[in-house]
């Protein structure tokens, strides 16, 4: 899986930090950097190598889990 590097100031209003994605999820951050090293969640690199995550990708599969049951 390749992966684009996020240029500081340029988009980083629509990407999502590690912790948020797991407030969101209702996980850990280390569950989210597991899921996203395992190829289960979408994700872009810093050009100081930190993960940021699509918000709007992320949203979705917090409301798909939500009407699944599986994040309360």
């Amino acid at each position: 899986m390749r992966h684009q590097f996020v240029q500081p100031g340029s988009s980083t209003a629509t990407h999502l930090r590690t912790s948020q994605v797991a407030d969101l999820l209702h996980v850990s951050p280390k569950t989210v950097a597991r899921w996203a090293k395992d190829g289960k969640l979408p994700f872009q690199r810093t050009l100081g190598g930190h993960r940021r995550y699509p918000e709007r990708e992320i949203r979705e599969l917090a409301a798909t889990l939500v009407g699944e049951g599986g994040v309360s």
